[in-house]
């Protein structure tokens, strides 16, 4: 196995881990917050589904595409993400939306050995754009730790909690 499949199985059991929280999640799930002003348990899994298309309008904008609504517009005149006031059970998608461009965009400047666009002149993924995947595994486990926490703040037993960490599993195949 190259790298290269290496890290795409990885962002695919990734992505199976975010399908196996959202499988698990209730209506009043996505409205559980720490009572602080933290962001609700939707909102972490809107930013997690959202960061895919904001890295893609940057880095490589014609994978964007797909996951915008072009009829909506945002202040600045750019399209909005065609998940952006989609109700909470439509996650999912964005998510496949989103991996799916994100690999097709990765693989397309791996073949091409075109690197990916630097609109902030930061070397955003310079020594390969294949980093942009293992950056979306990470963002995500950052995120789906916090929603594991509003999970278990919000009342979820410790059977129910042990129940979510069986996506553990996932990464042990």
């Amino acid at each position: 196995m190259t790298s290269l499949d290496l890290l795409l199985e990885s962002f695919r059991r990734n992505a199976r881990v975010n399908a196996a929280l959202l499988s698990a999640l209730t209506p009043t799930d996505f409205e559980l917050s720490d009572g602080r002003g933290g962001w609700t348990v939707e909102r972490h899994l809107r930013h997690m589904a959202g960061f895919r298309v904001g890295w893609l309008w940057n880095l490589a904008r014609d994978y964007a595409d797909p996951l915008l609504d072009h009829t909506q517009k945002d202040a600045d005149g750019d399209p909005q993400w065609r998940w952006q006031n989609s109700p909470p059970a439509e996650l999912g998608e964005a998510f496949a939306a989103g991996d799916d461009a994100a690999v097709k965009a990765v693989q397309a400047h791996l073949a091409s050995g075109e690197p990916f666009a630097d609109p902030w002149k930061e070397g955003a993924y310079a020594s390969n754009p294949a980093h942009f995947l293992q950056h979306t595994i990470v963002h995500d486990s950052h995120h789906r730790g916090q929603v594991m926490s509003l999970l278990r703040l919000g009342g979820r037993t410790p059977e129910e909690m042990d129940a979510l960490d069986n996506h553990w599993a996932i990464w042990r195949e």
